[in-house]
């Protein structure tokens, strides 16, 4: 199954997955429930895009602020992420999904670090989708990180520009996200690639991410050709 608007696809889609918590709030449910809600959404989500031949997605999952919530839910976000590499990874490999992780990732259980080397390099071969999950992300953590690597690598002031600075970047080596979705009704992308956000696409949704399946996906994705064949409409 594809979608109708199958000739302006993006090429890079990130998606911004929130509203777990008050879709256990509004339900009446344990918080864990929404998360795990979420991941199957994930799942659902990361296979449709596979198909429609989109070819990278990234996915926000654990934000730097994310930290500051209760140690409880950490923990429990963490061991659900752990769960889901270990299930998953096996299934990337087979749809031909190279998963890779970025974010300050040393603030990471060490399970979950393993987890996500052992992920990469099962899959690190995969040709057909480029899988990234930003975990322990920041946008401004990130740009802080990749100029002390520039530093780091002792390049001359003169010799920086745009396209030196991104290839030390996490998502160095990815194009540029041309489409980003944002679930839940939040309108802010919340520290979220913010660097590579420059010349995006944005669509915003009431529906929170537990709700938020390959139909509503479909939706996303009219509408982001829809605003494509306008601009060319224009450009002509």
């Amino acid at each position: 199954m594809k979608p109708s608007c199958t000739g302006n696809l993006p090429h890079h889609l990130g998606i911004i997955m929130d509203g777990n918590g008050r879709w256990t709030k509004r339900k009446g449910l344990p918080r864990g429930e929404g998360h795990e809600r979420g991941i199957q959404r994930a799942k659902e989500v990361i296979n449709a895009v596979r198909t429609f031949g989109i070819k990278a997605l990234t996915l926000y999952a654990f934000s730097s602020e994310n930290w500051q919530r209760p140690p409880a839910e950490v923990d429990l976000l963490m061991e659900f992420l752990e769960i889901f590499l270990l299930t998953e990874m096996s299934e990337f490999k087979k749809q031909d999904i190279a998963f890779q992780a970025i974010g300050d990732l040393g603030k990471l259980p060490e399970s979950v670090r393993r987890m996500v080397v052992c992920a990469e390099k099962l899959t690190a071969a995969c040709k057909e989708m480029v899988l990234t999950i930003a975990i322990s992300y920041g946008g401004r953590n990130e740009i802080v990180r990749a100029t002390r690597k520039v530093l780091a690598a002792g390049i001359k002031p003169d010799k920086i520009n745009e396209d030196v600075f991104s290839g030390f970047l996490d998502t160095a080596g990815l194009p540029e996200p041309d489409f980003i979705i944002r679930t839940s009704g939040e309108k802010r992308i919340s520290n979220f690639l913010i660097w590579q956000l420059a010349y995006s696409q944005f669509y915003f949704t009431n529906t929170l991410w537990p709700d938020f399946g390959t139909e509503q996906l479909i939706e996303a994705l009219r509408c982001y050709g829809a605003q494509e064949d306008m601009e060319k409409t224009i450009e002509n």
